[in-house]
């Protein structure tokens, strides 16, 4: 089944990372030269995404601003003869039809995704979530979207924490089908106990959700932390009818944890043709004195 539309929820505080969240939204952090954001919308678009539905907050207005059209830095460009990143900016605007809603309460990822509803209609969709870069040779959530409807409805993209983390996680009872896929039968959002832990497969920032996940949520409690949560949502589809878990290909960053945010720009950088060579360079110096 062809999927057209997207969800990215990105309306979260961005405690982790303060005091640098206090005025920037964490989906605006640059990695080399672009935020995180715009990896994200890419990722959608390069899997054949035409409409996005961006989730925001009160004083998150940068990120509508970037995929904006910005008359003004087009001209000073066009004027000064500075045709590759004029290019650049007219193309970020250019990247798909854009549409932003705002969460008012902040009451949890699966609140976020109901704000979605009318935007998605009676048909399937994707949710990436706002702080997670996967970078690879195919995009991640087209992987998920290749397997949508294959063993169940709905689809997770996952991989394997740390025992030590998955607390922090979700855990998902999974059983392997063939190569990467699994079959996924129940989750546990953040478990407390090792009695609680299902595997060590957590959901990380991409699924490919049927339409019903909204009736769902609309009667789905508050569950940990007193918010809604996706995971509850998902569980009763995965316990009812299935889902499919997909461990995808590509590198994750967590664009809203102090290290994943410097992991990220050391090895984008270190694989970007503007500063490959002098990065590599430094780190090589740099590691002789540690």
């Amino acid at each position: 089944m062809k999927i057209t539309k997207a969800v990215i929820p990105a309306a979260g505080f961005g405690t982790r990372v303060l005091p640098a969240t206090k005025n920037i939204p964490k989906e605006m952090f640059p990695i080399v030269d672009k935020p995180t954001i715009q990896y994200i919308v890419e990722e959608a678009v390069a899997a054949g995404i035409t409409d996005i539905l961006i989730i925001t907050n009160r004083g998150k207005t940068l990120i509508e601003d970037h995929f904006d059209r910005s008359p003004e830095l087009e001209h000073i460009l066009e004027k000064g003869g500075k045709s590759d990143f004029l290019e650049q900016v007219k193309g970020i605007s250019q990247l798909a039809n854009i549409s932003f809603i705002r969460q008012q309460e902040m009451k949890g990822l699966g609140h976020a995704v109901l704000k979605a509803k009318s935007f998605v209609g009676n048909e399937p969709f994707a949710v990436l979530f706002g702080d997670g870069v996967i970078v690879g040779k195919k995009p991640a959530i087209g992987q998920l979207i290749e397997h949508y409807g294959e063993y169940g409805k709905g689809v997770v993209g996952v991989k394997k924490v740390p025992e030590e983390e998955i607390h922090k996680y979700g855990s998902l009872k999974v059983e392997n089908l063939h190569d990467n896929v699994f079959a996924c039968t129940d989750m546990k959002e953040k478990p407390k106990t090792k009695e609680e832990v299902l595997s060590l497969y957590s959901i990380l920032d991409r699924c490919v959700l049927p339409p019903e996940i909204f009736e769902i949520l609309e009667r789905t409690e508050p569950g940990v932390g007193g918010e809604i949560q996706l995971t509850d949502a998902m569980r009763e589809i995965a316990i009812k009818e299935g889902m499919t878990a997909v461990e995808f290909e590509g590198t994750r960053y967590d664009m809203g944890n102090k290290f994943g945010i410097l992991q990220a720009q050391i090895e984008v950088g270190l694989d970007h043709p503007e500063t490959k060579e002098q990065l590599t360079e430094y780190i090589k110096k740099l590691a002789e004195t540690l």
